[in-house]
C-alpha cells in the first residue's frame, strides 16, 4: 500500500483510495501516519479530535475509529500494521511506503549536491522531490492543534526546498526560465523578501533592470502599508547595487553563482559588476522567525462538479487579482453566492475556493454559519475557531465579539487568506468575520440576497440548463447510459427544472438500479402524486431544503406563499396577486419582493413598468404541496398548533 500525505490524504491499494470519508477517522489515520512507527498516545489522539472539550464517550468513540481503520488496513495486508500498545497505538509501515519519506530523502540529497557544488544534479533532484507534492499537505483533513503543527512544519520544509531549487537554477544561469515562476511566487508571497530578491536578480541578469527596480518598489510599498516597515538591509543593498549600475553604466553580465545561500548584498554586487567579490564574512545567525500556522479548512471538492464554467473562469481575476502596480486594492475581495434551495450554492463556493486556493498560501478558513437545526452560529464562536487556527493562543483571545473581530483583522494583516462562510443569514453575522488585509478574499453563500455589502461580486445562481443537467447525470450514471436515452435524460432534467440537487437524487436512484431505464423513471415521475417524495435519497432531500427556507418566512409570508400556487406557475403579476388576496398593491409588492430575495419566485420579465413573476418548477410543486396540506384538517391543526375551537373541522375558502 502507498500512503500519501503531501496533498489530499490517500491510502492507495493499487489504484483505489481506501481512506475513510468521515472527517474524524481521517484525522486519526493522518496523525498515525505523521508519527508512523512510533507510539501515539491515546490522550494525544483525543486532544487532536476534540481539543479542549472531549465528550464523555471520547475513549469509546476513538476505539471505534481504530477498529474501523484496522479493518480497512488488515483487509489488504496479511500482517496487522495498526498495533495496540500500552497507552496508545502505532502504525507500523516502512518509511519507503510514504511520499513524505521520499520527499525528505530527495530534498536532503539535493541540498548536499548543491553544497558540494553540483547545481545541475541538485536542481534535478530537488525538482523531483517537489513534484511529489499534489497540493497543501493533508489539504482535505480538518486538523486539530497537533496536526496543524505538523502541517506547518511540512510547508516550511517545502518552502526551503523550493528556495534551494531556485538557487540551483540561478547558479545554472536559468534566469529567463525562472522569471515567470518567480513572478507567480511573488504574487502569492507579497511580503517574502528572499523571493523578491531572487526575482530582482533574475530580471537584472536577463537585461530587464527597470523591472527589477519596480519589483523592489512594489515590495517596499506593500511592507510600509501592511507592516509599517522598510525592507531589510540586505534587500536595500541589492536595490542600491542595481541603482549604482544604472548611474555608472557598468556592463551587465550573467554569472553562475549562488544567490539564496549567501548574503544578498554579495549576490547584488556579483550581479552588477565584472570584478570578483571576495567571500563575505558570515554574519551571526539570526533567530528563526516563528512559523505561522497555515490552516487548510476547505471542505472536499466534488469530483463530479459540473458546469458554471464562466463563473469559475472569472474567480481568479476577482478574488486573487494583483493590482499593486497601478491601482492598489484597499478592501477585501468578496463573492456572495445566493440562489433557490438545492441550486448548488455550497458546491459552487467550495469548487471556486479550491480553484483559487494556490493564490492563498497563508491558508484557507471555513465556517458553516447555520447548524443542522437551522440555528445561526454565534460570530464570536466562529472567530474563536479562526483565531485558534491562525495560531493565536487561547489566553490571548478576548471574550467580547468586537474585540475578537479587531484581533482577527489585526491577525490577518500581511497574510493572504481565503475565507469561506457557508449559509450566512444576515450582514450582522458576516461583518465581524471579514479580514483586515486587501490580499485576503471571502466567499459567502446565503439563501437570501444580501443588500448592503458594497463592492461584492453578487452571483444569483440559476438552475442548470438541459445540457449541464444531462452532463451531470452522465457523470453520475455513466455517459454511455445517458447517450442511449438522451431524450429521456433531457426530460428528467426538465421535470426537475434543472435543479442540481434533484438531478443528483435522480442520478443516485439510477446508479443504484442498473436495470431501471431513464424512460421508465420519466413515467414514474410524471405519474407521481408527491414528486418531492421521489427526490429524496439518503441525505439528498429536496423537500428538506425547501422546508428550511419556508420556516424562515413569517406567518403571513408563509400563507401568501402557499396561496400563490393557485395562480398560473409560469407567469403572474402583482395585480393578479392583489385580486387573489384582496389586499393593497403596496403590501403585495413588498411580499413579492421578499419572495424574490429568498429565491422562491423569479422576475421573468418587465412590461409597462410591471413585473411578471414565475415559480421555478419544484418551488411551485412545494408551494402546492404545502397548500393542499394546509387545506386538509390535519394540516390546519398543524398550522394552528391545536384543533379549532367552536367551529367545525375544515377551512374557509382562501381570501375569506
Amino acid at each position: 500500500m502507498d500512503f500519501r500525505i503531501l496533498g489530499p490524504l490517500e491510502i492507495l491499494d493499487g489504484q483505489r483510495n481506501v481512506v475513510p470519508t468521515a472527517p474524524k477517522p481521517r484525522q486519526v489515520i493522518a496523525l498515525l501516519l505523521m508519527r508512523r512507527n512510533t507510539l501515539v498516545r491515546t490522550s494525544e489522539l483525543i486532544d487532536e479530535l476534540w481539543e479542549s472539550a472531549p465528550p464523555a464517550s471520547a475513549m469509546t468513540t476513538l476505539q471505534t475509529y481504530i477498529y474501523k481503520l484496522r479493518k480497512i488496513l488488515t483487509a489488504r495486508n496479511s500482517d496487522e500494521i495498526l498495533l495496540t500498545r500500552p497507552g496508545g497505538y502505532t502504525l507500523a509501515i516502512p518509511d519507503s511506503c510514504t511520499d513524505l519519506h521520499r520527499f525528505e530523502v530527495e530534498a536532503e540529497e539535493g541540498r548536499l549536491l548543491l553544497k558540494k557544488g553540483d547545481p545541475a544534479g541538485a536542481a534535478e533532484v530537488l525538482q523531483r522531490s517537489l513534484a511529489l507534492w499534489r497540493g497543501s499537505a493533508l489539504v482535505d483533513v480538518v486538523p486539530g492543534g497537533l496536526l496543524s503543527s505538523y502541517v506547518t512544519r511540512l510547508e516550511e520544509l517545502r518552502e526551503r526546498t523550493l528556495n534551494l531549487r531556485i538557487e540551483a537554477d540561478l547558479q545554472l544561469g536559468r534566469h529567463q526560465e525562472l522569471i515567470s515562476e518567480l513572478k507567480s511566487l511573488v504574487l502569492s508571497r507579497p511580503l517574502h523578501e528572499n523571493v523578491h530578491a531572487a526575482l530582482m536578480i533574475a530580471l537584472h541578469r536577463s537585461g530587464r533592470r527597470h523591472e527589477a527596480l519596480e519589483v523592489y518598489q512594489v515590495l517596499r510599498r506593500s511592507m510600509i502599508d501592511n507592516l509599517g516597515l522598510e525592507p531589510g538591509q540586505e534587500l536595500r543593498a541589492l536595490h542600491q547595487a542595481l541603482l549604482s549600475e544604472a548611474t555608472v553604466g557598468a556592463p551587465y553580465e550573467q554569472r553562475r553563482r549562488p544567490v539564496l545561500a549567501e548574503p544578498l548584498q554579495v549576490a547584488a554586487a556579483r550581479s552588477v559588476t565584472r570584478e570578483p567579490v571576495p567571500p563575505a564574512v558570515p554574519a551571526a545567525p539570526r533567530p528563526a522567525a516563528p512559523s505561522r500556522p497555515v490552516p487548510a479548512q476547505l471542505p472536499a471538492d466534488l469530483t463530479d462538479f459540473t458546469g458554471r464554467r464562466s463563473l469559475i473562469d472569472q474567480a481568479p481575476a476577482v478574488l486573487a487579482r494583483d493590482e499593486e502596480c497601478e491601482n492598489p486594492r484597499t478592501a477585501t475581495a468578496v463573492v456572495v453566492i445566493s440562489g433557490m434551495p438545492g441550486v448548488g450554492k455550497t458546491a459552487l463556493a467550495v469548487h471556486m475556493s479550491h480553484t483559487v486556493r494556490p493564490f492563498f498560501e497563508d491558508g484557507q478558513l471555513y465556517a458553516d454559519l447555520c447548524d443542522s437545526m437551522g440555528t445561526g452560529r454565534d460570530p464570536s464562536e466562529v472567530l474563536h475557531g479562526f483565531l485558534r487556527a491562525l495560531g493565536v493562543a487561547e489566553s490571548e483571545i478576548p471574550p467580547d465579539l468586537e474585540e475578537r473581530s479587531k484581533l482577527f483583522r489585526s491577525t490577518t494583516v500581511g497574510r493572504r487568506l481565503l475565507i469561506l462562510l457557508d449559509d450566512a443569514s444576515s450582514l450582522a453575522d458576516i461583518r465581524p468575520l471579514l479580514p483586515g488585509d486587501p490580499h485576503c478574499a471571502v466567499v459567502i453563500t446565503n439563501r437570501r440576497r444580501l443588500h448592503g455589502l458594497g463592492g461584492a461580486w453578487n452571483i444569483n445562481l440559476d438552475a442548470m440548463d438541459t445540457a449541464e443537467g444531462s452532463e451531470l447525470l452522465s457523470r453520475i450514471i455513466g455517459a454511455a447510459r445517458v447517450k442511449r436515452e438522451s431524450r429521456a435524460a433531457k426530460q428528467l432534467v426538465a421535470t426537475v427544472g434543472g435543479l442540481p440537487l434533484a438531478v443528483r437524487c435522480i442520478g443516485g436512484r439510477l446508479s443504484g438500479s442498473p436495470g431501471l431505464t431513464l424512460s421508465s423513471l420519466v413515467l414514474q415521475l410524471a405519474c407521481s402524486e408527491k414528486l418531492l417524495d421521489d427526490l429524496r435519497l439518503g441525505e439528498l432531500d429536496v423537500r428538506s431544503r425547501y422546508d428550511f427556507s419556508y420556516e424562515r418566512l413569517g406567518r403571513v409570508e408563509r400563507s401568501v406563499f402557499r396561496l400563490l400556487s393557485i395562480l398560473p406557475p409560469e407567469q403572474f403579476t402583482a395585480e393578479s396577486v392583489v385580486e387573489l388576496l384582496g389586499s393593497d398593491s403596496r403590501t403585495v409588492e413588498r411580499l413579492l419582493q421578499s419572495f424574490v430575495d429568498s429565491h422562491l419566485i423569479d422576475i421573468v420579465r418587465w412590461e409597462n413598468d410591471s413585473a411578471h413573476y414565475a415559480f421555478p418548477e419544484l418551488t411551485w410543486v412545494y408551494a402546492r404541496e404545502r397548500l393542499l396540506d394546509t387545506l386538509s384538517s390535519d394540516g390546519l391543526w398543524r398550522e394552528r398548533g391545536r384543533p379549532p375551537v367552536g367551529e367545525p373541522v375544515g377551512v374557509n375558502r382562501p381570501g375569506t
